[in-house]
């Protein structure tokens, strides 16, 4: 594994500098004479056929067409196997997954394309407000950390790597129906009412069309985390274009499109066991059985965005997320164990306070 380095670079027709794309605008701009360039749309009925999914039999077997592949070049991070894209020029760097030094190998990959992409649509100067809101709210973090939040506080760009299932469900299954009853047990005193449940044997089958089921294609940050920033607005989807990436990276997906699928398997699953319980009705439900049958499959490689920050502390890394299109932030986060010691200090000089303070009172 390692990271994409291609180009992706828009000289300014008036100065010459590279444009970057402007977060919440269709647009690309120069930092240095201000010139803008506006990024090209495409109408509707142009964008819903850009946006069409892929078939999945076919990519397993190698045999999408060959549009929907490209060849880009590798560089890698030993520490935490992360794919970025870096500009062409760039040889050694920071790896903003793990915040290791990185210096570049390079070599060939061919994977699929981008099919789609959601624009940045938060700028750096308003995740960093929604970071430095999530780290004040954090109890016993070191003091470094607000530290960093108040001084460094930068945070990447990054353009992060789904896979987006389409699948058509039928599940079969066996089960339970429970019905709650009542019934008064003892006598005198310890005379009560007890509830029971009345178990019924029930089968039958229920029907789910997923659409856009995302899994993050990659294993650089955790999943928990990453999926905490749900939800997207997939109807924001924009057919993938470089413009987009200008001034940002991109990582490159290191989940294989098999392995995916696994995944959606699991979380489908968490849907339909659900849809069954519903089914099944009653006061609660046990499931006996599951057998799901997958069809029609289908597929799109999107590139989602976020914002983030990678901190070390204590030779550990950190990572702060902030969803680069809603502001929802997750991370992982140090403790400070000596503001947690004289917490609990403090807590026990107040119980000793208080217990003395009772005790004179009742003199």
């Amino acid at each position: 594994m390692g990271l994409i380095e291609t180009e992706h670079r828009f000289p300014c027709a008036q100065c010459g500098a590279s444009l970057r794309f402007a977060p919440g605008q269709a647009r690309l701009s120069c930092e240095y004479c201000g010139h803008e360039q506006p990024i090209p749309q495409m109408d509707d009925a142009t964008r819903v056929t850009e946006l069409q999914s892929l078939d999945y039999h076919e990519a397993v077997a190698n045999a999408l067409p060959p549009a929907a592949m490209e060849e880009t070049r590798v560089i890698s991070c030993n520490t935490c196997g992360a794919q970025v894209e870096f500009e062409a020029n760039v040889h050694s760097a920071e790896c903003p997954f793990c915040a290791s030094p990185v210096v570049t190998d390079t070599g060939a990959n061919r994977h699929i394309k981008p099919h789609a992409l959601l624009p940045f649509k938060l700028s750096e100067s308003d995740a960093q407000a929604r970071m430095r809101k999530w780290l004040k709210g954090l109890w016993f973090a070191p003091s470094a950390l607000s530290k960093y939040a108040r001084s460094t506080g930068r945070l990447s760009g990054l353009y992060v790597p789904y896979w987006a299932f389409d699948v058509a469900t039928q599940t079969r299954y066996t089960g339970q129906r429970g019905t709650h009853y009542y019934v008064t047990v003892g006598t005198g005193k310890n005379r009560r009412r007890v509830q029971r449940t009345r178990w019924r044997n029930v089968s039958g089958e229920v029907q789910r069309q997923f659409l856009d089921l995302l899994v993050m294609a990659s294993q650089s940050l955790p999943r928990p985390n990453i999926r905490r920033l749900e939800p997207w607005t997939m109807a924001d989807l924009q057919p993938y274009s470089a413009d987009y990436l200008s001034g940002f990276r991109a990582e490159a997906y290191t989940v294989e499109l098999p392995e995916g699928f696994e995944i959606a398997k699991e979380r489908m699953d968490e849907q339909i066991r659900a849809d069954i319980r519903r089914r099944i009705g009653g006061d609660d439900q046990r499931i006996s059985s599951v057998a799901t049958d997958y069809s029609d499959e289908r597929f799109k490689h999107l590139l989602l965005p976020i914002w983030m920050a990678a901190y070390r502390y204590r030779g550990k890394s950190y990572r702060f997320i902030v969803n680069g299109q809603t502001g929802r932030v997750q991370g992982e986060r140090p403790w400070s164990i000596a503001k947690i010691a004289g917490a609990v200090l403090a807590g026990i000089l107040f119980l000793v306070i208080a217990f003395y303070i009772a005790e004179l009172g009742g003199l």
